[in-house]
């Protein structure tokens, strides 16, 4: 069975190189970095310089988050992803513990 992936509907993270007009242009993020329990966007970049493809809706790649009841063999099943502003970095607000 071919699995479909899971879309970024929404990011308020305007700071990202790949965000323009509150949405992620890259192929794919990944969620959770290495030994992280939160659900963040690793993939976050801040700078000047501009990244992604403005026909790109962008999607999740992987998810690292162990304890995320979307998580199933490091593949998010959510229907889809908002990415928004948590303190001081980005995380994925569709996150439900287990």
């Amino acid at each position: 069975m071919e699995k479909q992936m899971v879309k970024i509907t929404s990011c308020n993270v305007t700071q990202c190189a790949y965000n323009k007009h509150n949405a992620c242009h890259t192929l794919a993020i990944t969620v959770g970095g290495p030994g992280d329990p939160c659900p963040c966007c690793d993939t976050f970049m801040a700078g000047s310089q501009k990244g992604g493809i403005m026909d790109v809706q962008g999607g999740i790649g992987a998810c690292k988050v162990e304890n995320c009841s979307y998580n199933q063999s490091l593949e998010c099943s959510a229907p889809s992803v908002d990415v928004g502003m948590h303190e001081s970095h980005p995380d994925c607000f569709t996150y439900k513990p287990k």
